[in-house]
């Protein structure tokens, strides 16, 4: 079975000690907000044009956080992606109202950090990451839920 790598490009986007989720609706898991990285983008666009077409808001991306490497099997598929994860300023986006989505199989909700774990946050070591991050721990980091 023929696999192809996926490059990502996804944000912490952190107000009031809440993280905004990303949801496809009748998934189990969540992610964080951003996307695919498109031929002839850079990471930083591909962040920017994704919250666009995702949120409707125009953002500031900020710092990189750290890369992630994911694999795993969904319906005898399976899917392989890299995600670069960066520090983004969403300034027209505050909790506790759960933006609105601008495609139909997506929601987004805030979150509280010690929720990335029932919130079933995906790739997992993301969870840890980013509190770490939000502690204070400045060094760029790479993950993966390959070990």
């Amino acid at each position: 079975m023929a696999e192809t790598i996926r490059l990502l490009a996804r944000a912490v986007i952190l107000k009031d000690g809440a993280v905004l989720l990303a949801h496809a609706l009748g998934r189990g898991n969540t992610f964080l907000p951003g996307g695919t990285v498109h031929p002839g983008e850079t990471l930083t666009q591909a962040l920017a044009r994704e919250l666009e077409e995702e949120l409707g808001v125009a953002v500031r991306v900020g710092g990189y956080l750290g890369g992630l490497e994911a694999l795993w099997e969904d319906g005898g598929r399976r899917h392989h992606e890299i995600n670069h994860v960066f520090e983004v300023i969403a300034e027209h986006l505050a909790p506790p109202a759960p933006p609105a989505s601008r495609e139909p199989h997506l929601e987004f909700f805030w979150s509280s950090l010690d929720d990335l774990d029932r919130r079933n946050l995906l790739p997992a070591p993301l969870r840890q990451r980013i509190r770490r991050w939000v502690a204070g721990e400045r060094s760029t980091w790479w993950a993966t839920d390959l070990d």
